[in-house]
């Protein structure tokens, strides 16, 4: 009983194991059998990064400006001078109100003398105060020479804030550092002619006419699938292909090569029939297949040919 358990369990699992591998290739079977392929180098293990326009960029916070800080000099002087007037007052309006005792001091009452008194270290206080002001509305502000009109120093802490180079476009550099001529438009328009020959190749069964846009490791699993699909008299149309977007995702160097991951979004029919009959055996004539993907290309760093290396699914 334990031995037919065993088979049974065993039967089944290579039964799921080519449903799975049939399924694979069938449901969207577009070039690269709608799964991830090939190689990106380093970055062969990590997804590769959304492109920045899916999301909503962050705004970068500014570092609140510091309060407004007064002349720090003379700050003793007009502290004591105002500390000897609160003290003043003070002592005047007790013995005004006949706390003050009988006796000492400038009398039961406020009299001319300490109005005068306090007139004179009011003004003294007033002109203090002004003249410090127009000092340090004088004080020049500096100024980069290729600018013009008032700068306003940035607050602390504001540089640290501002944003970084983007990834992409530091790698795009990198690139343009040793191809002077490269340009993302032109760059964007051969990943739309390569992805339609391509797909063009994999619906003939026929990859000949496309090896030289393609890494070795690419052509050798794309020839397996084709290979798996004319074993199976199967043919995988691709009808009405049309490319919405290509993005740049990311763009780096390593080991001598240039990569430039894209995303691609597109649709199109995509169904597989029957190489003798011409049934349809999955997918759909009319109903169009949208999807994403990541393409990525190397090559030799400096002006040399792109070839595709690597197919990710989104």
């Amino acid at each position: 009983m334990k031995r037919c358990a065993i088979k049974f369990f065993t039967v089944m699992a290579a039964v799921l194991f080519l449903s799975v591998t049939t399924l694979e290739l069938n449901a969207h079977a577009r070039a690269g059998g709608s799964r991830s392929t090939g190689s990106r180098g380093s970055r062969s293990y990590s997804p590769p990064a959304r492109p920045a326009t899916q999301a909503p960029p962050r705004q970068q916070q500014a570092a609140p400006a510091p309060p407004l800080q007064q002349p720090a000099s003379g700050g003793f002087l007009r502290s004591m001078a105002g500390g000897m007037v609160g003290g003043m007052l003070g002592g005047m309006l007790f013995r005004g109100l006949g706390f003050g005792g009988s006796g000492g001091g400038m009398g039961g009452g406020i009299g001319l003398f300490e109005i005068l008194l306090l007139a004179g270290i009011g003004y003294f206080i007033y002109r203090y105060i002004k003249k410090g002001r127009e000092n340090s509305s004088n004080t020049p502000f500096y100024q980069e020479p290729y600018q013009t009109g008032t700068v306003t120093p940035l607050p602390g802490g504001y540089q640290n804030a501002l944003p970084e180079l983007d990834d992409v476009e530091t790698g795009l550099n990198h690139i343009r550092q040793f191809d002077q001529s490269f340009d993302e438009r032109r760059f964007n328009d051969l990943v739309m002619d390569i992805f339609f020959k391509i797909q063009g190749a994999w619906m003939n069964r026929d990859l000949s006419n496309v090896a030289t846009i393609m890494t070795d490791e690419m052509r050798r699993i794309m020839q397996s699938d084709i290979d798996t699909l004319i074993r199976n008299k199967q043919i995988n149309k691709l009808e009405n292909i049309a490319v919405r977007n290509v993005e740049i995702t990311s763009a780096w160097q390593e080991s001598g090569q240039d990569y430039i991951t894209t995303l691609i979004y597109a649709n199109l029919l995509d169904y597989t029939t029957d190489d003798t009959s011409g049934a349809l055996q999955t997918g759909s004539k009319t109903e169009p297949v949208k999807f994403e993907e990541f393409w990525t290309f190397t090559r030799p760093v400096g002006n040399n040919p792109w070839r595709l290396t690597a197919i990710d699914q989104k």
